[in-house]
């Protein structure tokens, strides 16, 4: 049986077709404004990191030719939470005493703070370098840096104090560019060195070391550059 309405019942339901359709274009314009949104988060996301990484490529790796230098600066890490010295404090360590035994500095001047616990990084690298023959007249520790911008500006000072004019600074290979961004506003002539890779810092583990270097490049380009300018 087929069923009839009257054109009353009819008219009755027409408002709410017509109701349905007037909300619809609101809705359509709230999604494309979301979507805009999240669009233009992540072409800032990605002009960001690309910017970022153009900066590491172009970082510089030293401003002299010069072969001898008056120190050796070591860039600290954490020690493990027992205070001892870890895998990677340990192979910057060992390049910077490779690099004193080759006569390319008389002195190590280790920097760093306690960053991730209450263990003065630059102390925990010293007396390894200590247990490795380095005599404690060659070695110098500056305790209170918490960044990369205060390991060059904190060592820097220290060079100054002493009239040393000229350093080869030591850190890991990731980390590198980032410390030429900003030795390269210290009044040194300097050069960076790699030290040995670790395990965790080959493929695939150096992929995500670089990428968090590359955050914290990012990081330094549009805050720490400016809100952390130190004096050397």
């Amino acid at each position: 049986m087929v069923e009839t309405r009257s054109p009353r019942q009819l008219r009755q339901q027409a408002p709410t077709r017509r109701s349905r359709h007037r909300h619809t274009p609101a809705r359509r314009r709230l999604l494309s404004w979301r979507a805009r949104g999240i669009l233009a988060s992540v072409a800032v996301v990605v002009a960001l990191l690309a910017w970022a990484a153009l900066a590491r490529a172009l970082a510089p790796s030293s401003n002299t030719s010069v072969t001898r230098f008056d120190a050796i600066i070591v860039l600290g890490a954490p020690a493990d939470s027992d205070g001892n010295p870890t895998p990677k404090q340990l192979a910057r360590v060992t390049q910077s005493v490779r690099e004193y035994e080759r006569g390319v500095a008389p002195r190590l001047i280790f920097s760093g703070g306690a960053v991730r616990n209450h263990f003065v990084e630059a102390q925990v690298m010293a007396r390894a370098a200590e247990a490795r023959g380095i005599p404690e007249s060659a070695i110098f520790v500056e305790p209170k840096a918490k960044d990369t911008i205060q390991n060059a500006c904190y060592a820097t000072r220290i060079m100054k104090e002493h009239g040393w004019r000229s350093a080869e600074v030591v850190s890991s290979a990731a980390h590198l560019p980032r410390v030429g961004i900003s030795f390269s506003r210290m009044p040194l002539e300097w050069r960076l060195d790699a030290a040995p890779p670790l395990a965790s810092e080959t493929a695939p583990g150096q992929g995500v070391e670089t990428l968090l270097e590359t955050l914290k490049t990012v990081h330094y380009l549009i805050y720490a550059s400016w809100a952390e300018r130190c004096e050397p």
